[in-house]
């Protein structure tokens, strides 16, 4: 079951972030899960920074938004980098 809550939660946020990002175009459904997936981790790591902490592998609205500011952070990495190459 955990699997199917990573794949929806990383389908939605990576999806969130690609339109937010203005990449939606560029992207896949594949890449919008892999992004989301990403950017849940990257995201919970962040948060945690700040002494905060997000529920895992649980479908939330904190733990989709954590997902979302995580897949944002890495496409405006992967924009920045493919932007200077």
């Amino acid at each position: 079951m955990d699997i199917i809550i990573w794949l929806i939660v990383g389908a939605l946020a990576g999806w969130i972030a690609s339109m937010i990002m203005k990449t939606d175009a560029q992207m896949g459904a594949l890449a919008n899960i892999v992004v989301g997936i990403i950017g849940a981790f990257l995201g919970g790591w962040v948060i945690s920074l700040f002494g905060m902490d997000v529920a895992e592998g649980q479908l939330n609205i904190p733990s989709i938004l954590t997902a979302i500011l995580g897949a944002v952070i890495l496409l405006a990495i992967v924009k920045a980098v493919r932007g200077r190459a």
